[in-house]
């Protein structure tokens, strides 16, 4: 239902909000930034894991004739017996010495077990649960916990500033549109009155008023502005291919008829407390915060439980419940001295959250230099827009009142032309100047990160 209705929104005219929706749900970069997103909250659910601890289970299957391992195979199973030690080749003699024999003790000391120093080889099959768990880790835990949710933080910030941007160039790409079109329109009527001129050259020629000269000049600034109105709508098609990529659809029309954008209802304070680059800067300086607390709990010691139960046989799980055996235990490591690297890295982690904190104040320094100047190049451009307008009404006039009077053979064609030249020239320079403040209005909401975004 979704891909109909999208279909038919794209079938019809597309407008900004419209547009808008759907590059927030299929633009490919937005796409991406979503699954970084994604990437660091599992980071974050990485570390908080870390405070249950971890169950291990281990299965070892080994066979030796090597008489360390084996007796530690027999004792692990609880199987070992006197008869391990060679007692068989030491009662004999020590029997004969209690009834009174005469028995070589020293070459008694110095006997050999022959079952304990070469056994038959052995199998091994030993079946292990650990579990461990962190108690006291000096506030090392909590503050890599803190600090996974500040990068989750970030990379949301890195989506919406991702969000923004591509918002600003479909704005951009709607504003350069409905200007294309404005300009279009007003060519095309300029290109019927230099039809209408050229129809009254061939009368007048025809009439015997009028040269052939006249009439080539006319045609030869109808194909002029014609290559200008076939440059423009070149420039639409680019235009709607750059949509398209922006959409990630296919784009065929879209309803743009804002030529002037309107100015963003934002102040400086306004600005400050939601643009996406001064709270990544504060979100940084969060992130070095939490970098002094993981380095300062290396000078604390770390307590942690573990609890171990297996059981061990020459056959797999062989009497498992008789050959079970348990280890608990409680195990505190601290460094009382490494040369002083702790030291050493809390001072840089302290080093650094002073960098980032005076990077917090230029990104805002920086937000406000950049507010000031863009207000005052929207001014300039208003002006120059006004005074343009005002120009291309006056150049206007002045064309209509040449090509009255070349119908009056009071004026010539080159004159006419001339001025149908310097109206052309206006209207250039007019979609030139709106497009620079329509990029500078459109940069000023790119500062602000709001509900439209």
């Amino acid at each position: 239902l979704f891909l109909l209705f999208t279909v038919s929104l794209l079938a019809e005219s597309l407008n900004i909000e419209e547009a808008i929706s759907i590059i927030k749900s299929s633009n490919l970069e937005i796409k991406v930034a979503e699954e970084g997103v994604r990437e660091t909250s599992l980071k974050v659910d990485e570390v908080s894991g870390l405070s249950w601890g971890k169950l291990d289970f281990t299965q070892s299957i080994m066979r030796s004739n090597d008489s360390g391992n084996v007796f530690g195979f027999k004792l692990a199973s609880r199987e070992a017996s006197f008869g391990d030690f060679g007692f068989d080749e030491f009662l004999e003699p020590l029997g004969a010495m209690m009834q009174g024999q005469q028995v070589d003790q020293q070459a008694l000391l110095e006997t050999q077990p022959d079952l304990l120093n070469y056994p038959d080889a052995r199998n091994h099959f030993q079946s292990k649960l650990t579990y461990q768990l962190p108690l006291y880790t000096g506030g090392q835990l909590s503050s890599y916990k803190e600090l996974t949710h500040q990068m989750e933080r970030l990379s949301k910030l890195d989506k919406d500033g991702v969000v923004r941007e591509k918002i600003y160039e479909l704005k951009k790409s709607y504003s350069d549109m409905a200007l294309l079109n404005a300009t279009i329109k007003n060519l095309e009527q300029i290109l019927g009155n230099l039809q209408t001129l050229e129809n009254m050259a061939k009368a007048m020629i025809q009439e015997g008023y009028g040269k052939e000269l006249d009439l080539l000049e006319v045609q030869a600034r109808k194909t002029s502005v014609d290559r200008i109105v076939s440059q423009m709508n070149s420039r639409k098609e680019l235009l709607y291919h750059y949509l398209s990529f922006l959409l990630n659809r296919d784009v065929k029309e879209i309803d743009a008829h804002c030529v002037d954008m309107p100015m963003p209802e934002l102040n400086e304070d306004t600005i400050i407390q939601n643009s996406i680059d001064i709270q990544k800067a504060q979100t940084g300086l969060e992130i070095k915060k939490d970098m002094i607390d993981i380095e300062t709990s290396k000078y604390f010691p770390v307590v942690g439980a573990f609890a171990e139960v297996q059981t061990s046989d020459d056959t797999f799980l062989g009497d498992a419940n008789d050959h079970k055996s348990y280890t608990i235990g409680i195990q505190l490591t601290w460094n009382i001295f490494n040369g002083g690297v702790d030291r050493a890295s809390v001072e840089r982690a302290k080093v650094e959250k002073l960098k980032m904190d005076n990077q917090v104040k230029l990104a805002k320094e920086g937000i406000k230099l950049q507010y000031s100047k863009i207000l005052t190049e929207i001014a300039n451009y208003n002006d120059e827009i006004t005074s343009l307008e005002k120009e291309l009404e006056l150049s206007t006039k002045i064309y209509e009142n040449y090509e009255g009077r070349y119908r009056e053979s009071l004026k010539s064609m080159s004159e006419v032309i001339v001025k149908q030249s310097e109206q052309i020239q206006k209207i250039m320079e007019l979609l030139q100047t709106r497009n620079k403040r329509n990029e500078r209005v459109l940069a000023l909401e790119k500062l602000y990160k709001g509900e439209n975004l």
